[in-house]
Formats: C-alpha cells, structure tokens, sequence
C-alpha cells in the first residue's frame, strides 16, 4: 500500500511539472497540482491521517464528506464524458460554428487542432456547408484565435469564401452570439440546422450557450483530446458545468470577480 501511494504521488508530481512546462495556467492545472499536493501529502503522513479519520469524531465527518465528495465528482466526470455523444449531426447542417480554444503564438494548439481537424471532415464532406471559427484574442496569443483557425483550414484545402473568422468572443457564450450575427448580417436563417465542433468533454456547455445565443436546431460533433489533457480539461470542465448550472451565464457569478482580481483572462475557466 506504502508502495503504490508513493508511486502514485510521484506520477501526479511529474504529471504536475510536465504542465508547468508544456502549458499556460488555467483552471485544469490548478485542479491538478491541488490533487497532487493532497497524493503527495497523504503518501508521507497517510499513517496519521488514517488515525484521525478513524479515531476523531471530527476526522470520521471530514472522511465522509470526502468520500461523499468523491462520489458526486465521479459522476460528473461520467456525467461529463458521455453527454457529449448525446447529440450527433444529422448530416443537413449547413452552417459549422468551430469553437476556440486557444493558440501557441499564432498556431492553433493541439486542442483546438482536434477540433479544427473534424470540422475540416465535416466540411470536405459537406461542401455546402458554410464554417464560422470563433475566437478573440488572447494576452499571450499574437493573432485573434478565429483567424488563426480559419487560416489553418485554409491551408488544409477548405476554400476561403466557404470560412469566415469571428475574432471578439472571449467566452463560449460570445462564440456563439457573435456567430450568430454574422449568420444574420449574411441573411442567413438561424433557425435552420447547425453544428458546433468542439471536444467531447465541453459538448454539454456548447449546447446550452448555443441555445443561450437563440439557435434552436443545433447538433455537436465531438472532437478527441490528446491524451496528456485529458485530466485537466475533464476536472475542469466539472467545475464549468456546476458553474454553468448555478449562474448561467458566464458573465455572471463568483468567477467573473476572481478572473479580474488574478488578471487573468476568461480562458481561466471557460476555454
């Protein structure tokens, strides 16, 4: 047991400092290195903290609010992971709505080029279609993320007039409200069938601020995710839709304050 506790906490420890490295803070990585430093903690004093769950009225209340804690969060994380599959297209879609997810410089990053990557499929098989890339611009990015994905779709094969770049929205909310005005600027009828691309775990969200923004025939087509970002963008993204369930909108609640205290931008918790 000692065994599989210390090596347990050296695989978060190193999975913690591959994050510093290989990508920027936001809320995932929090969740991370807190998970990590609670391993690391309970792999060095598990022997007195076991003595106090089970010996201290005290200590047996926080275990079971722990355990209840545990439980709750499992099933959002299943929660999570299977309902961005609930809701597939129906292949009439005429309008592609591409959610950001941030650059590295002026390139998508991997993330986003998951989700670039099955609109480009989508598209290539439904040459009707018109594709919307959605993003502002970032502090540490150089280009609006809309740009920098239409232009890698671009580059892909899709033909320009086919792909317009949205580059203000700096929420998934404003994605698709500023989405939807370019749909109305081009005279085109928002009540007819979309699709939104985006990964498998922020599908649910993507569907609720789609309806938020008034479409109301919408279907999501489910990217993958690297391997290495599962963790963090899966813990994440529970707290997103708890969130998501309280306050609504992402212009509201306790998160909008903290993003201004820390000067972070929104990508803290909504990208």
């Amino acid at each position: 047991m000692q065994i599989f506790l210390y090596l347990l906490a050296g695989v978060m420890l190193f999975y913690s400092v591959m994050l510093v490295v290989t990508s920027n803070f936001n809320m995932g990585n929090l969740i991370v290195w807190i998970l990590t430093a609670a391993c690391c903690g309970y792999a060095l004093w598990h022997r007195q903290l076991n003595a106090w769950f089970t010996g201290s009225p005290v200590g047996r209340v926080v275990l079971g609010i722990l355990v209840c804690g545990a439980v709750f969060y499992a099933g959002m994380l299943a929660f999570v992971a299977c309902s961005g599959y609930a809701n597939p297209p129906a292949g009439d879609e005429k309008v592609v709505i591409v959610l950001g997810a941030g650059l590295r410089r002026d390139k998508p990053s991997l993330l986003l080029r998951y989700r670039l990557d099955k609109a480009f499929e989508f598209a290539q098989a439904h040459p009707d279609a018109l594709v919307i890339t959605t993003g502002g611009q970032g502090r540490d990015e150089w280009v609006p993320e809309g740009q920098a994905m239409r232009d890698y779709l671009i580059e892909k094969g899709l033909d320009p007039d086919r792909v317009v770049a949205e580059t203000k929205s700096t929420s998934t909310e404003e994605n698709f409200a500023f989405a939807r005005q370019i749909l109305e600027q081009r005279g085109i009828d928002t009540s007819q069938p979309i699709v939104y691309v985006t990964n498998a775990f922020h599908c649910y969200r993507g569907g609720k601020y789609a309806r938020m923004a008034g479409f109301t025939d919408i279907a999501a087509l489910p990217a993958g995710i690297p391997l290495r970002s599962i963790p963090t963008c899966y813990l994440r993204e529970v707290f997103a839709v708890l969130y998501y369930w309280v306050f609504r909108s992402s212009e509201n609640g306790l998160m909008q304050n903290m993003v201004g205290i820390l000067s972070l931008n929104k990508k803290f918790f909504y990208k």
